[in-house]
Protein backbone atom coordinates (compact mmCIF):
# COMPACT_ATOMS: atom_id res chain seq x y z
CA UNK A 1 0.00 0.00 0.00
CA UNK A 2 1.54 3.34 -1.02
CA UNK A 3 2.23 5.88 1.70
CA UNK A 4 2.33 9.65 1.36
CA UNK A 5 4.19 11.86 3.80
CA UNK A 6 2.08 14.92 4.50
CA UNK A 7 3.25 17.54 6.96
CA UNK A 8 5.33 14.92 8.75
CA UNK A 9 2.51 12.34 8.89
CA UNK A 10 2.49 9.08 6.96
CA UNK A 11 -0.88 8.64 5.26
CA UNK A 12 -1.80 5.33 3.63
CA UNK A 13 -3.36 5.63 0.18
CA UNK A 14 -5.22 2.70 -1.34
CA UNK A 15 -7.17 1.78 -4.47
CA UNK A 16 -6.66 5.19 -6.02
CA UNK A 17 -7.82 3.90 -9.41
CA UNK A 18 -11.20 2.78 -8.05
CA UNK A 19 -14.01 4.63 -9.81
CA UNK A 20 -16.30 6.29 -7.26
CA UNK A 21 -18.49 8.24 -9.70
CA UNK A 22 -19.23 5.75 -12.52
CA UNK A 23 -21.16 8.22 -14.69
CA UNK A 24 -18.18 10.57 -14.70
CA UNK A 25 -15.33 8.06 -14.42
CA UNK A 26 -14.11 10.00 -11.37
CA UNK A 27 -11.74 7.97 -9.22
CA UNK A 28 -10.78 7.91 -5.57
CA UNK A 29 -7.40 9.28 -6.55
CA UNK A 30 -9.15 12.27 -8.12
CA UNK A 31 -11.21 12.74 -4.95
CA UNK A 32 -8.03 12.73 -2.86
CA UNK A 33 -6.42 15.19 -5.28
CA UNK A 34 -9.52 17.41 -5.14
CA UNK A 35 -9.43 17.71 -1.35
CA UNK A 36 -5.69 18.39 -1.43
CA UNK A 37 -6.23 21.16 -3.99
CA UNK A 38 -8.91 22.95 -1.93
CA UNK A 39 -7.44 22.28 1.51
CA UNK A 40 -6.57 25.91 2.23
CA UNK A 41 -10.23 26.86 1.74
CA UNK A 42 -12.00 23.91 3.33
CA UNK A 43 -9.83 23.37 6.43
CA UNK A 44 -10.77 26.65 8.16
CA UNK A 45 -14.46 25.70 7.83
CA UNK A 46 -13.76 22.25 9.31
CA UNK A 47 -11.45 23.39 12.10
CA UNK A 48 -12.85 22.71 15.55
CA UNK A 49 -16.09 21.19 14.24
CA UNK A 50 -16.82 17.49 14.82
CA UNK A 51 -17.15 15.87 11.40
CA UNK A 52 -19.78 13.41 10.25
CA UNK A 53 -18.68 11.43 7.20
CA UNK A 54 -20.70 9.96 4.39
CA UNK A 55 -18.44 7.20 3.05
CA UNK A 56 -18.82 5.49 -0.30
CA UNK A 57 -16.04 2.88 -0.46
CA UNK A 58 -17.58 1.23 -3.53
CA UNK A 59 -18.76 4.41 -5.21
CA UNK A 60 -21.79 6.65 -5.13
CA UNK A 61 -24.06 4.04 -6.72
CA UNK A 62 -23.29 1.48 -4.01
CA UNK A 63 -23.94 1.31 -0.28
CA UNK A 64 -23.09 4.36 1.76
CA UNK A 65 -21.87 4.45 5.35
CA UNK A 66 -22.71 7.26 7.74
CA UNK A 67 -19.83 7.62 10.19
CA UNK A 68 -20.37 9.87 13.17
CA UNK A 69 -18.10 7.89 15.47
CA UNK A 70 -14.35 7.58 15.04
CA UNK A 71 -13.76 4.92 12.34
CA UNK A 72 -11.85 1.78 13.34
CA UNK A 73 -8.16 2.01 12.53
CA UNK A 74 -8.03 5.80 12.78
CA UNK A 75 -4.38 6.86 13.19
CA UNK A 76 -3.48 8.18 16.61
CA UNK A 77 -2.39 11.50 15.09
CA UNK A 78 -5.93 12.27 13.90
CA UNK A 79 -7.52 14.60 16.44
CA UNK A 80 -10.69 13.34 18.12
CA UNK A 81 -13.00 14.87 20.70
CA UNK A 82 -15.76 13.92 23.10
CA UNK A 83 -19.17 15.09 21.94
CA UNK A 84 -22.38 15.08 23.93
CA UNK A 85 -25.35 13.41 22.30
CA UNK A 86 -29.07 13.15 22.95
CA UNK A 87 -30.18 11.45 26.13
CA UNK A 88 -27.08 12.45 28.07
CA UNK A 89 -24.82 10.10 26.11
CA UNK A 90 -21.36 10.95 24.83
CA UNK A 91 -19.27 9.74 21.92
CA UNK A 92 -15.96 10.36 20.20
CA UNK A 93 -15.81 12.17 16.87
CA UNK A 94 -13.11 13.20 14.43
CA UNK A 95 -11.84 16.76 14.08
CA UNK A 96 -10.18 17.42 10.73
CA UNK A 97 -7.59 19.96 11.81
CA UNK A 98 -4.88 19.58 9.15
CA UNK A 99 -4.08 18.46 5.62
CA UNK A 100 -2.96 14.97 6.65
CA UNK A 101 -6.30 14.29 8.36
CA UNK A 102 -8.20 15.63 5.35
CA UNK A 103 -6.33 13.30 2.98
CA UNK A 104 -6.77 10.40 5.39
CA UNK A 105 -10.54 10.98 5.31
CA UNK A 106 -10.56 11.27 1.52
CA UNK A 107 -8.74 7.95 1.28
CA UNK A 108 -11.58 6.40 3.29
CA UNK A 109 -13.88 7.55 0.46
CA UNK A 110 -15.44 9.98 2.93
CA UNK A 111 -16.73 11.99 0.01
CA UNK A 112 -19.18 14.11 1.99
CA UNK A 113 -18.14 16.08 5.07
CA UNK A 114 -20.87 17.46 7.33
CA UNK A 115 -20.41 19.71 10.36
CA UNK A 116 -22.57 21.40 13.03
CA UNK A 117 -23.01 25.15 13.46
CA UNK A 118 -20.82 25.17 16.58
CA UNK A 119 -17.20 24.46 17.50
CA UNK A 120 -16.12 21.93 20.08
CA UNK A 121 -14.73 24.57 22.46
CA UNK A 122 -18.24 26.07 22.65
CA UNK A 123 -20.39 23.01 22.24
CA UNK A 124 -24.02 23.84 21.41
CA UNK A 125 -23.14 27.55 21.03
CA UNK A 126 -23.97 28.29 17.39
CA UNK A 127 -21.62 30.68 15.59
CA UNK A 128 -23.55 30.71 12.34
CA UNK A 129 -27.15 30.62 11.16
CA UNK A 130 -28.02 28.38 8.23
CA UNK A 131 -31.01 27.89 5.96
CA UNK A 132 -31.15 24.90 3.62
CA UNK A 133 -33.39 25.86 0.70
CA UNK A 134 -34.56 22.61 -0.83
CA UNK A 135 -36.69 22.39 -4.00
CA UNK A 136 -37.30 18.69 -3.45
CA UNK A 137 -37.22 15.91 -6.02
CA UNK A 138 -39.44 16.20 -9.04
CA UNK A 139 -41.82 18.66 -7.39
CA UNK A 140 -41.60 21.42 -9.98
CA UNK A 141 -39.43 23.92 -8.10
CA UNK A 142 -35.74 24.41 -8.98
CA UNK A 143 -32.67 26.12 -7.59
CA UNK A 144 -33.84 29.28 -9.38
CA UNK A 145 -36.89 29.29 -7.11
CA UNK A 146 -34.53 28.79 -4.18
CA UNK A 147 -32.77 31.94 -5.34
CA UNK A 148 -35.99 33.94 -4.97
CA UNK A 149 -36.42 32.73 -1.40
CA UNK A 150 -32.72 33.34 -0.68
CA UNK A 151 -33.02 36.97 -1.78
CA UNK A 152 -36.01 37.46 0.51
CA UNK A 153 -34.11 35.91 3.41
CA UNK A 154 -31.05 38.02 2.65
CA UNK A 155 -33.09 41.20 3.01
CA UNK A 156 -34.85 39.95 6.12
CA UNK A 157 -31.57 38.97 7.77
CA UNK A 158 -30.13 42.37 6.87
CA UNK A 159 -32.92 44.01 8.86
CA UNK A 160 -31.44 42.31 11.92
CA UNK A 161 -27.87 43.23 11.02
CA UNK A 162 -26.79 39.95 9.42
CA UNK A 163 -24.94 39.58 6.12
CA UNK A 164 -26.09 36.46 4.29
CA UNK A 165 -23.70 34.38 2.21
CA UNK A 166 -24.97 31.82 -0.33
CA UNK A 167 -23.54 28.54 -1.49
CA UNK A 168 -24.94 25.76 -3.59
CA UNK A 169 -25.87 22.63 -1.70
CA UNK A 170 -24.08 20.57 -4.32
CA UNK A 171 -27.42 18.89 -4.91
CA UNK A 172 -30.51 20.79 -6.09
CA UNK A 173 -30.77 23.68 -3.67
CA UNK A 174 -28.99 26.49 -1.90
CA UNK A 175 -27.59 27.10 1.56
CA UNK A 176 -27.68 30.53 3.13
CA UNK A 177 -25.34 31.28 6.03
CA UNK A 178 -24.67 34.24 8.33
CA UNK A 179 -22.04 34.73 11.05
CA UNK A 180 -23.52 34.77 14.56
CA UNK A 181 -22.06 35.83 17.89
CA UNK A 182 -21.88 32.48 19.72
CA UNK A 183 -25.39 31.88 20.96
CA UNK A 184 -27.23 28.97 22.52
CA UNK A 185 -28.30 26.71 19.66
CA UNK A 186 -31.88 26.61 20.92
CA UNK A 187 -32.15 30.38 20.53
CA UNK A 188 -30.54 30.27 17.09
CA UNK A 189 -32.97 27.53 16.05
CA UNK A 190 -35.95 29.49 17.29
CA UNK A 191 -34.83 32.58 15.38
CA UNK A 192 -34.29 30.62 12.16
CA UNK A 193 -37.71 29.00 12.50
CA UNK A 194 -39.31 32.43 12.91
CA UNK A 195 -37.70 33.67 9.71
CA UNK A 196 -38.71 30.50 7.85
CA UNK A 197 -42.31 31.10 8.90
CA UNK A 198 -42.05 34.72 7.82
CA UNK A 199 -40.70 33.62 4.44
CA UNK A 200 -43.71 31.34 3.98
CA UNK A 201 -46.07 34.16 4.91
CA UNK A 202 -44.34 36.60 2.51
CA UNK A 203 -44.03 34.09 -0.34
CA UNK A 204 -47.01 31.77 0.19
CA UNK A 205 -46.95 30.38 -3.34
CA UNK A 206 -43.27 29.50 -3.15
CA UNK A 207 -41.82 29.09 0.35
CA UNK A 208 -42.72 26.45 2.91
CA UNK A 209 -41.35 26.11 6.43
CA UNK A 210 -42.95 22.73 7.13
CA UNK A 211 -41.39 19.44 6.02
CA UNK A 212 -44.74 17.82 5.12
CA UNK A 213 -44.21 16.11 1.76
CA UNK A 214 -47.81 16.56 0.64
CA UNK A 215 -47.42 20.36 0.80
CA UNK A 216 -44.15 20.62 -1.09
CA UNK A 217 -45.13 20.30 -4.75
CA UNK A 218 -43.74 23.30 -6.63
CA UNK A 219 -42.40 24.90 -3.45
CA UNK A 220 -39.09 25.53 -1.73
CA UNK A 221 -38.72 23.98 1.70
CA UNK A 222 -37.00 26.50 4.00
CA UNK A 223 -35.26 24.00 6.23
CA UNK A 224 -34.33 25.74 9.47
CA UNK A 225 -33.77 22.52 11.43
CA UNK A 226 -30.04 22.38 10.75
CA UNK A 227 -29.56 25.10 13.35
CA UNK A 228 -30.25 22.47 16.01
CA UNK A 229 -27.15 21.54 18.00
CA UNK A 230 -27.66 17.92 16.95
CA UNK A 231 -27.86 18.57 13.19
CA UNK A 232 -25.17 19.10 10.58
CA UNK A 233 -24.85 20.80 7.20
CA UNK A 234 -22.70 19.98 4.19
CA UNK A 235 -19.38 21.74 4.73
CA UNK A 236 -18.35 24.40 2.21
CA UNK A 237 -16.39 22.79 -0.64
CA UNK A 238 -17.40 19.24 0.25
CA UNK A 239 -17.99 16.82 -2.59
CA UNK A 240 -21.52 15.47 -2.87
CA UNK A 241 -22.50 11.93 -3.77
CA UNK A 242 -24.40 12.64 -6.97
CA UNK A 243 -23.97 11.16 -10.44
CA UNK A 244 -21.19 13.68 -11.07
CA UNK A 245 -18.67 14.97 -8.50
CA UNK A 246 -20.57 18.12 -7.63
CA UNK A 247 -19.35 20.46 -4.91
CA UNK A 248 -21.16 22.57 -2.33
CA UNK A 249 -19.84 25.81 -3.77
CA UNK A 250 -19.90 29.37 -2.41
CA UNK A 251 -21.29 31.77 -5.00
CA UNK A 252 -21.75 35.51 -5.33
CA UNK A 253 -25.15 37.15 -5.33
CA UNK A 254 -24.32 38.41 -8.82
CA UNK A 255 -23.81 34.82 -10.00
CA UNK A 256 -27.14 33.85 -8.53
CA UNK A 257 -28.86 36.74 -10.26
CA UNK A 258 -27.22 35.94 -13.59
CA UNK A 259 -28.21 32.25 -13.58
CA UNK A 260 -30.76 31.42 -16.25
CA UNK A 261 -30.97 27.65 -15.87
CA UNK A 262 -30.38 25.29 -12.91
CA UNK A 263 -27.25 24.00 -14.65
CA UNK A 264 -25.73 27.46 -14.32
CA UNK A 265 -25.50 26.77 -10.58
CA UNK A 266 -23.92 23.31 -10.78
CA UNK A 267 -20.21 23.27 -9.98
CA UNK A 268 -17.92 20.25 -10.22
CA UNK A 269 -14.67 19.32 -8.51
CA UNK A 270 -12.82 20.39 -11.64
CA UNK A 271 -14.31 23.91 -11.39
CA UNK A 272 -13.39 24.65 -7.79
CA UNK A 273 -9.64 25.36 -7.84
CA UNK A 274 -10.09 27.96 -10.59
CA UNK A 275 -13.01 29.54 -8.73
CA UNK A 276 -10.84 29.82 -5.62
CA UNK A 277 -8.14 31.53 -7.65
CA UNK A 278 -10.71 33.94 -9.05
CA UNK A 279 -12.81 34.68 -5.96
CA UNK A 280 -10.86 33.41 -2.97
CA UNK A 281 -13.05 31.92 -0.25
CA UNK A 282 -16.37 33.72 -0.57
CA UNK A 283 -17.35 32.38 2.86
CA UNK A 284 -14.27 33.76 4.63
CA UNK A 285 -16.45 36.37 6.42
CA UNK A 286 -18.05 33.52 8.37
CA UNK A 287 -14.64 32.92 9.95
CA UNK A 288 -14.12 36.53 11.03
CA UNK A 289 -15.44 37.22 14.55
CA UNK A 290 -15.75 40.90 13.63
CA UNK A 291 -18.42 39.97 11.08
CA UNK A 292 -20.59 38.11 13.62
CA UNK A 293 -23.76 39.73 14.86
CA UNK A 294 -25.99 38.89 17.85
CA UNK A 295 -29.56 37.74 17.60
CA UNK A 296 -32.04 40.60 17.87
CA UNK A 297 -33.23 41.17 21.41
Amino acid sequence: MPMAEIEGRKVALSNLDKILYPAAGFTKGEAVHYYASVADAVLPHLYGRPVSFLRFPDGVEAQRFFAKHVPPGTPDWVTTCKVHRSGGKTGQQVLIQDLASLIWAANLAALELHTPQWRIESERQADRIVFDLDPGDGDGATVLDCRTVAVWLRERLAEDGFTAHPKTSGSKGLHLLAALVPTDSHAASAYAKTLAREAEAALPDLALHRMTRSLRAGKVFVDHSQNSWAKTTATPYTLRAKARPTVSTPVTWEELEAARTPDDLVFLASDTPERLQQHGDLLAPLLDPAQARPLPS
